[in-house]
Formats: structure tokens, sequence, C-alpha cells
């Protein structure tokens, strides 16, 4: 079965303009994320998907492989169904350009799920803390017994009501796997009604009853979505150089 790890890279975005082309650390947010994911070696191939000039023009700069994007998409796994036309792989995985700490064995682990019969979408989550979960930029999720996703949300899910002290709160991490043909098929279905209201596209499938195997990880990425992630990510670099 090839792999392939395709990374969607929008330049424009509304609570850190231009975030993927930021500074981290001596080269750019994208160029970073490009280079963890590659550093994995978990993935035959690894692409980035993007609308930009300035994006492709970094990612070219290292010697990686571009999809140019000439289409108006509203997600991420919208902008690389595009690239399908290029990328020859049975398995996708979807790495957000906005994460640039990539970790091998979580994204080993997320595709050794797919031995599972039946499996068609896989997808990361940790522990978090309940003060955390009450960030609504923190993607929270509730699984079944088979750790599926029941559903996805930017409030806190579970309720603890009973201010249960055990409970534990699942933080979602944007890095998705799929067969070849469940992206194709799901990025061809319209919005749901859900996925308008909490704006996560994992949601159009959860309302078509898609499962979704939820993998736990211990590694704690930084999504870099305000300014204050970006500065977390620079002081994570400098603490590890």
């Amino acid at each position: 079965m090839k792999t392939a790890v395709l990374i969607p890279a929008r330049y424009s975005s509304t609570r850190l303009p231009a975030k993927l082309v930021q500074d981290l650390g001596g080269i750019s947010v994208i160029q970073r994320t490009y280079l963890s994911t590659l550093a994995t070696e978990v993935c035959d191939e690894v692409w980035v998907v993007t609308d930009h000039e300035q994006i492709r023009d970094q990612i070219l700069e290292l010697g990686g492989k571009v999809y140019f994007s000439f289409k108006k998409h509203e997600s991420g796994s919208d902008r690389i169904a595009e690239a399908l036309e290029v990328v020859d792989a049975d398995l996708l995985l979807n790495v957000q350009g906005d994460e640039p700490f990539q970790d091998g064995e979580s994204l080993k682990n997320l595709v050794n799920a797919f031995e599972r019969p039946k499996v068609k979408m896989a997808s990361l989550m940790c522990r978090i803390s309940e003060d955390e979960s009450y960030n609504p930029n923190t993607v929270k999720v509730v699984v079944d017994e088979e750790s599926n996703a029941i559903y996805f949300s930017r409030s806190p899910i579970p309720f603890n009501r009973e201010k249960k002290e055990d409970l534990i709160y699942w933080k979602h991490i944007g890095v998705y796997a799929y067969t070849r043909e469940l992206l194709q098929e799901f990025t061809s279905w319209p919005k749901g009604q859900l996925e308008q209201i909490e704006m996560l596209e994992q949601l159009r499938l959860v309302e078509r009853g898609v499962k979704i195997k939820m993998v736990e990880t211990n590694h704690q990425s930084i999504s870099i979505d305000t300014q204050e992630d970006l500065n977390r990510a620079r002081n994570f670099i400098k603490s590890i150089f």
C-alpha cells in the first residue's frame, strides 16, 4: 500500500495573517512543518498543496514536492483532494500546515490503524486538562468503546455535570488519514449543518455516519492559530537548540 502525506497550506488566515510564512527558528512555519514531516520517514511521499506563490517557492527551495492549487477550497481536505490528480497513493495523510512539530511514532500508529478491518479514516487525539477543554481553539472529541469518534466540538465535551475528578478530556489533533476512495467521496459531499455551526470539517463525516478511528498519542503538538501560539512555538524552538 503506497502512502503519501499531503500538507494543505492556505496563505490567508484570519486570527494570524500569513501565519504559514512567519519565521519559526530561521525558517518559515510551513517549511518547518514540511521538514519535520519528511524526517519521520513514515510515508513514501510528502507533498505541500498550496494556493500561494510564496509558500510554493519556499517548499521548492527545500527540494520538496508542491501541487499548486488554482481552485478555491473551504477546507484542507477539499484542497488535498484536488492534488489526487497527480498524487498516486492508496492511503493519504493530511498533516496541517500550521502544526510544525510532527511526531514519527504518532504518524506510524495512524497508518497502522488501517490494518484493522473496515477502517477507512483515522485521526489523532491526546489527553488534556479540564481547564484546557474550555478553550474554543482546542477541538475536543468524545469516542465510543472502540475509540471511534462520536462527536467533535469547540465546547468542552462531555459536560462535567457531577464535577467528577477522573473525567478524561480528549483533544483532537488535526492530522487525518484516509483511504483514497473515502477522501474523494467525502470531499464531494456538501457541508452538513454541524460542520457549518462548529466550522469543523470532520463533522461532515460524522453526520454521514462514517466511523473515524481515533488513535491516542502522548505527543503534544503546537497548532499555530494565534500570535500567542507562534510565540509558544518560538520558545519551544529555543528550548531544544
